[in-house]
């Protein structure tokens, strides 16, 4: 009877969300994100993790007031919504010319022209579902993981929304967890990238330093980049305030120096997206865990 109970649960959440991105669809894009905006605005400040991020923010910000950090937090829950609605739309958004500027192309123009296998990392930042249909989209055959969604029927049609997005039959997407990291090292033997977000806890990886307090950190991907000499590139993800994304590429690092550890290597990634988010902090995703 609870298994009953819970696939009723399961099939209603997937109409009411089904019915709404059917209603999104008919929307412009603008009016799209600000709808989802003003739903996670009001929605997200009931929610624990609404504690969560202000206590994040606090600690990222200690000299801001507490109404400068709600500032902030009000406004992340703004660009989560956003993200979410635009994920029912997110096919019509790639396929809209100029609403997503690339810049710093010239830096991986050889890795572009070469095909060379890549680890390309971002955070939970602006719109992160675009991150890997653009690569996709600028010639790169690329993988990318995703969290599973506990409701079976939602988890498939996400993971439909996501894969039509993409050009090619060369890129996927894998669910984390064991099945990932065999896909994971399948694709790289195949010569092929894969796309990262990094920001996230990994209660499984290492202690490194982010904003100056040691965190749990996935470390794994700098083993594969070391084993398989494959060059990570930073792309920063970013709203414009006219509607508009910009994702820049950053130079290649390349971690091939056998004095360097996973933990220090880490460390200068940690570096590079704290900048990120220090740049535009009501842009990221506040709501996680991250500092425990």
């Amino acid at each position: 009877m609870k298994k009953f109970f819970q696939n009723l649960k399961f099939l209603i959440e997937y109409i009411l969300l089904r019915v709404l991105f059917i209603i999104v669809h008919t929307l412009p894009i603008n009016i799209t994100s600000k709808f989802g905006a003003i739903v996670f605005r009001l929605l997200g400040r009931l929610s624990k993790s609404h504690i969560t991020a202000i206590q994040n923010c606090h600690f990222v910000f200690p000299h801001l007031t507490n109404k400068e950090v709600r500032y902030i937090v009000l406004k992340s829950w703004e660009n989560l919504g956003k993200t979410i609605f635009e994920l029912g739309i997110l096919k019509k958004i790639l396929n809209t010319n100029n609403l997503i500027q690339t810049e710093g192309l010239h830096n991986i123009k050889e890795i572009l022209e070469k095909k060379t296998p890549t680890i390309f990392f971002g955070i939970h930042h602006s719109n992160w579902e675009i991150g890997l249909p653009i690569l996709d989209r600028i010639g790169m055959n690329v993988g990318g993981i995703y969290r599973h969604i506990n409701n079976h029927l939602i988890d498939r049609f996400v993971l439909s929304l996501r894969t039509d997005s993409l050009k090619t039959s060369k890129s996927f997407y894998t669910p984390k967890g064991k099945q990932s990291a065999r896909d994971i090292l399948e694709a790289v033997k195949n010569n092929n990238s894969f796309l990262l977000l990094v920001d996230q806890k990994d209660s499984a990886g290492e202690n490194v330093f982010l904003f100056n307090k040691s965190v749990k950190t996935q470390t794994g991907f700098l083993k594969i980049a070391r084993k398989y000499n494959m060059p990570l590139v930073p792309m920063e993800n970013k709203r414009l305030k006219n509607g508009k994304f910009k994702i820049t590429f950053h130079n290649p690092i390349f971690y091939n120096d056998s004095h360097t550890s996973d933990a220090d290597m880490m460390h200068k990634i940690h570096n590079i997206i704290e900048k990120w988010i220090l740049s535009n902090p009501t842009q990221w995703f506040w709501q996680h865990n991250r500092f425990n």
